[in-house]
């Protein structure tokens, strides 16, 4: 019986999995310095985690979600996207209680939705997000929007867009929304139906159409900034204004309008800009989600985030060029000949990687030439070479991989002279 990969996901072999560590220890490490700690929430939860919060009209919740019945007849869904979970976990373990706010959350993990697969878009992808719970300060949307925009710069890409607009509070969204119904009312019946259901229950969502968005009403449509009132417009100017003393470029796309229920405020893109890169720019998305906590339960928190593909980073490092160095290291490679150095050589072995070092040797039965290029292959600094001689006299000769250079050391003592010369640059 012949196997293969569903449709939609992929493999990640050893030889692409250093350029996945790479850039999650690069995710880790700026989180880190930003003061977010990583959170790990469930693969899946209940089906109403995310019909709740992200919108029974999205098209996450009505297409896209894998949704089953456990043998308990409970509804679950693998996870569509990282806040949903990360705001029930917050609630649920009671952290708005916590001393130290905000809360300040980072994850790294798979989602799972069910969509055409087409070119860095696959149906398990790997998402990198914050979550930062608790402030209202506009200051906070700034430091949430840098720490996406230096992760892309640290990480060598230079083809950036930011935009930047905002959804204003609740009785801004109310107004924007009313004036989208009254816009798009009387020719609705010219839209999918999809945009039909949507009219009433989330207009904004039909901005986001992708089979309707060259209807003339598209480009006539209202636009959100006409509708913030003045609370709103100063806490907008105010992000701005932060953005540019971070001295971070963004564009005004009063037309992002991020159609997830939970947003509010501010809401931003980080797109590619290189030629080529395809037809789906966007890197990472996020925006203010004021509300959120409340629908899980919890008390009124308002949250900001953001979320990225890691394989569209690494479609938008191969569209720019960019090498992330992964080369592995092997400290040394033992090569052995006759029975008795192989026999000594499982001990060495072990003796080498309790010290710490990347040790291995041949279990294929090679000649010792072939064993040499083996090391060669495995980018070994060392070779450790052991035959009937070396045994007699119990030595090991270790031989430098890059210069030839040889010299003999006692087998009692090899570990850890070895491990001495490794961590002195030898």
């Amino acid at each position: 019986m012949k196997v293969q990969i569903p449709r939609g996901v992929q493999d990640i072999l050893p030889e692409q999995a250093g350029l996945w560590r790479a850039i999650e220890s690069k995710a880790a490490d700026i989180c880190e310095r930003y003061g977010y700690e990583e959170i790990r929430t469930p693969i899946f939860e209940y089906a109403e985690v995310f019909s709740r919060s992200v919108g029974d009209t999205t098209d996450i919740v009505q297409k896209e979600m894998y949704t089953f019945q456990d043998k308990g007849g409970r509804l679950l869904s693998l996870r569509p996207e990282g806040t949903a979970p990360v705001v029930r976990a917050y609630v649920e373990n009671k952290r708005f209680g916590h001393p130290v706010q905000p809360a300040k959350f980072y994850y790294i993990g798979p989602m799972f939705r069910y969509e055409r697969p087409q070119a860095g878009r696959y149906r398990q992808f790997v998402q990198f997000g914050v979550e930062a719970l608790g402030s209202d300060d506009p200051a906070i949307d700034a430091e949430v929007i840098s720490l996406a925009y230096r992760f892309y710069v640290e990480m060598g890409l230079k083809n950036l867009q930011l935009s930047i607009n905002s959804l204003g509070d609740k009785e801004s969204r109310k107004a924007y929304k009313e004036a989208l119904i009254a816009h798009f009312k009387p020719r609705i019946g010219e839209f999918c139906e999809d945009c039909q259901n949507r009219l009433e229950k989330n207009p904004l969502r039909i901005l986001d159409c992708k089979v309707d968005r060259d209807h003339p009403l598209m480009k006539e449509s209202p636009v959100i900034l006409d509708y913030l009132n003045g609370e709103s417009k100063e806490f907008f100017d105010k992000v701005l204004r932060y953005l540019d003393q971070l001295q971070i470029p963004y564009t005004i796309d009063p037309h992002l309008v991020r159609g997830l229920d939970y947003y509010h405020h501010t809401t931003f893109e980080i797109m590619s800009t290189k030629e080529g890169f395809g037809a789906i720019t966007s890197l990472c998305g996020g925006g203010r989600y004021n509300g959120l906590v409340e629908e899980f339960g919890g008390p009124s928190v308002p949250g900001i985030g953001f979320a990225l593909s890691i394989e569209r980073l690494i479609a938008s490092l191969e569209a720019e060029g960019i090498r992330i160095p992964t080369e592995k290291q092997t400290d040394v490679f033992i090569v052995t000949q006759g029975e008795a150095a192989k026999d000594y050589s499982v001990l060495l072995l072990q003796q080498l990687r309790s010290l710490g070092l990347k040790a291995d040797r041949d279990y294929m039965g090679r000649k010792m030439k072939a064993q040499l290029k083996a090391a060669d292959r495995l980018n070994s600094k060392y070779a450790a070479i052991i035959g009937d001689s070396e045994m007699e006299r119990q030595v090991v000769l270790l031989r430098k991989m890059d210069t030839g250079e040889q010299r003999e050391i006692p087998m009692s003592r090899f570990a850890e002279e070895f491990q001495r010369m490794v961590g002195g640059g030898a």
